[in-house]
């Protein structure tokens, strides 16, 4: 293991420039994993991790430890906790940060299978938590269009906790089309006119598109759904925070495939 101790070490400058600008992510095609959990899925994907940062604090806790014994000590550099402090993207450095490759995805998505789709969901935690219910609910392609939060940033990546290890993500530059080749249902959640959840069968593969925290759906996006549903809600309640409404649909679909 190396010791880094400058703030002017290259290795330390390419860490700031990952943390803070998704051009800089782009064009090195590196990410963030901040976390031992994080780390540890992506070493169970397969993930080739770049460099590892370990602040001197926690160098010899246990779990820190074992995970070190997976990765080739060539790429692991020791640094002091004050360093390490202003390299994490997160407000509480977990003392371990990993810089890893980007995956990239040349195949289309997948017309006959499930899809969760975005459409600007700007929000990073909201994000992550929808990748992460979606890998949980059994759906593997995703797919994010225009203004939604970059899904490989720091933020996105420690909110999906490891989804995107096994999700397969397209971030696009049109939904449109791509929905207009889906061979089975695009559903979208609306007030006005929908099938209740529990009445609409879902068992078959499904679109499921999900919109932007304030503005919802954009009309180009909603002209393509072949079904609208809503949730059933309590008197007097109008919306559901966008993770949580795609939390119920997904789970729903999953117990009618149970059944």
């Amino acid at each position: 293991m190396k010791a880094i101790s400058s703030r002017d070490n290259p290795l330390v400058k390419q860490v700031k420039r990952l943390r803070e600008s998704g051009r800089a992510r782009r064009e090195a095609g590196l990410t963030l994993a901040d976390g031992v959990h994080l780390i540890e899925a992506g070493l169970d994907a397969g993930v080739a991790f770049d460099s590892l940062l370990i602040a001197e604090s926690v160098l010899e806790q246990t779990e820190i430890r074992s995970l070190l014994a997976r990765i080739p000590q060539a790429i692991q550099y020791c640094v002091p906790d004050s360093l390490m402090n202003g390299l994490s993207p997160l407000e509480t450095p977990t003392g371990i940060l990993g810089l890893l490759p980007i995956p990239h995805i040349s195949e289309s998505p997948d017309p006959n299978q499930d899809w969760l789709v975005l459409d600007g969901v700007q929000d990073a935690g909201n994000v992550g938590t929808l990748l992460r219910t979606a890998a949980a609910a059994g759906v593997r392609e995703a797919l994010l269009g225009p203004g939604c939060a970059q899904v490989w940033s720091p933020k996105v990546l420690r909110a999906g906790m490891g989804a995107q290890f096994v999700l397969r993500l397209h971030e696009v530059d049109n939904l449109v089309p791509a929905l207009a080749a889906y061979r089975s249902q695009v559903v979208v959640t609306r007030l006005d006119g929908a099938t209740p959840l529990w009445q609409a069968d879902l068992r078959k593969p499904i679109a499921w598109v999900f919109g932007s925290e304030g503005q919802g759906v954009s009309a180009a996006v909603a002209a393509q759904a072949t079904l609208g549903i809503r949730i059933p809600m309590a008197q007097g309640i109008e919306s559901l925070n966008v993770a949580a409404a795609a939390a119920i649909c997904l789970f729903e679909q999953r117990r009618q495939r149970s059944l």
